[in-house]
């Protein structure tokens, strides 16, 4: 396979990244970082340039004190758009243009590194950052597996970075309202913490492999993982329904409404007040609805066990009705009633015309929501680079990487799993009524409102799988264990543990 070549300072890097002589990149052993002032210029390199990297790009330039020293993407053809957005701004400092991330980790310069990557290289990027000096914005999911979110992690402690994650939720006033409802116990028990991820995702069909553009250094844009030939499917986006680089919906759109529903599980004994990981999981679905290259379902429910609360996650990539008025959103399932979408509660019994709004209730007050300083996300990131205090984030790496871990425990069970006839009702979750209410309701979105003949139409039931917390691993499961991590393609290695 032809790959662009490497002029010599690409070249140098990477054997140095590979561990050919000293390099931050495995051994860490830069400096941690410039120390700011409070009126300094916080000087950023943004990597990603399609999708969420014009939202970084537009986050940067309405914070004062910000510039955006340099735009990183392996495709030259997506800089003009970015130069244009930073001139649109009214920003007068021109960024450079670069290709590779480690050059502008070798700017001395440079503070903060903001990722908006294909999730395969999400984590690889975050521990450069962090062993380079830099503070890290990372979009979710922080990981394209659990190994390696556990590394970014143990790389953002050890070089003492500040690194946030790019679930935007954390910094809404409405879902630290409903978490501090939920604890109060007013409502009764958490039953279940729903996440729905109903949104629209149509054929990508089936395209050839082929030699990369010219303007693309593919074999940057592999970075950690496997080689396999281009594909125009997957540049630029379609990416996410590979598993070589993406995650499915779920570890998509979905780490969002996934990162909602476990911050809603009060576990006192964990950080943040939040449960961490489930006993067990089991998820089922498929792709249905067409035929395409994609590999990730379209379809999918997972069941996770919390102990006295189930996380039930519903995917759906073909157009569906809303349920409770909710098609991207959570439902928390209290004794008392539900709490829908953050903004209103349902008492038990009632219907959704008797929705109360959540301030109603007189249980707690927004005034009672405590979120860290800046009026957004981005802002509260920038803000905890200046004072150097994790706490200071709303969504700091740890709770990402619990919450992307999350999306990866479902996928596991899903791609270990065994064809199932539809017209086999399935025994796999006991007892289980909500998780046969939600099957149900999926057969009937396939069925009724896609008119798909579920006889002899098959689904992937997914193994059972119970997880260790205080491991990160499975119990007595070999083959589920093996995709907790990936082969990383030398150089770009993440290691096993840091140096």
């Amino acid at each position: 396979m032809k790959h662009t070549g490497l002029n010599r300072r690409q070249f140098l890097n990477r054997s140095l990244a590979a561990g050919i002589g000293a390099s931050f990149a495995i051994g860490g052993t830069k400096s941690s970082g410039r120390v700011i002032g409070a009126n300094e210029t916080i000087r950023v390199a943004i990597a990603g340039l399609n999708g969420r990297g014009g939202s970084h790009v537009n986050s940067c330039t309405k914070i004062d004190g910000v510039e955006i020293a340099y735009l990183v993407d392996p495709d030259s053809r997506v800089y003009k758009k970015r130069l244009d957005q930073i001139k649109d701004s009214g920003r007068k400092v021109v960024p450079k243009t670069i290709k590779d991330i480690r050059l502008a980790l070798d700017d001395k310069d440079v503070d903060v590194v903001s990722i908006a990557t294909p999730n395969h290289w999400h984590s690889l990027m975050t521990i450069w950052g962090c062993q380079a000096g830099k503070d890290v914005y990372v979009e979710k999911p922080c990981s394209h597996n659990i190994h390696e979110g556990r590394v970014a992690v143990e790389a953002a402690r050890k070089y003492n970075r500040i690194v946030q994650h790019g679930t935007q939720s954390r910094s809404d006033k409405d879902w630290a309202l409903t978490a501090e409802i939920i604890r109060s116990g007013k409502l009764g028990k958490l039953l279940v913490s729903r996440a729905l991820c109903y949104k629209n995702r149509k054929s990508i069909g089936v395209k050839p492999n082929a030699e990369p553009p010219a303007e693309l250094d593919y074999n940057l844009w592999l970075g950690p993982a496997i080689d396999r030939p281009y594909n125009g499917n997957y540049v630029h986006y379609n990416w996410h329904w590979f598993w070589s680089f993406g995650n499915g919906d779920i570890g998509n759109q979905g780490v969002h409404q996934m990162d909602i529903a476990r911050w809603m599980i009060p576990e006192s004994s964990s950080p943040g007040g939040s449960a961490t990981y489930p006993k067990s999981v089991l998820s089922l679905g498929g792709r249905f609805g067409y035929e395409d290259q994609g590999e990730t379902p379209n379809t999918q429910i997972s069941v996770m066990d919390f102990g006295q609360t189930q996380l039930i996650f519903e995917v759906r990539g073909l157009p569906s009705k809303l349920f409770l008025g909710e098609g991207i959103g959570n439902i928390a399932h209290l004794e008392a009633g539900a709490i829908i979408g953050g903004k209103k509660f349902i008492p038990k019994g009632k219907a959704e015309a008797d929705a109360i709004p959540l301030e109603k209730l007189g249980i707690k007050a927004e005034a009672d929501v405590v979120r860290g300083p800046g009026d957004n996300h981005y802002e509260n990131f920038i803000a905890a680079v200046r004072s150097r205090k994790v706490e200071d984030l709303n969504s700091d790496i740890l709770d990402g990487h619990y919450s992307s871990a999350l999306c990866h425990l479902a996928n596991i069970s899903y791609r270990l799993g065994r064809p199932v006839p539809f017209d086999q009702k399935t025994k796999a979750f006991g007892d289980d009524k909500e998780a046969y209410e939600a099957i149900a309701r999926m057969e009937e979105h396939l069925g009724k409102e896609h008119s798909l003949k579920l006889d002899g139409l098959s689904y992937n039931l997914g193994q059972k799988l119970t997880f260790d917390a205080a491991t990160e691993s499975f119990v007595d499961s070999p083959d589920a264990n093996k995709l907790l991590t990936r082969p990383y393609r030398a150089p770009f290695v993440v290691p096993d543990k840091l140096a």
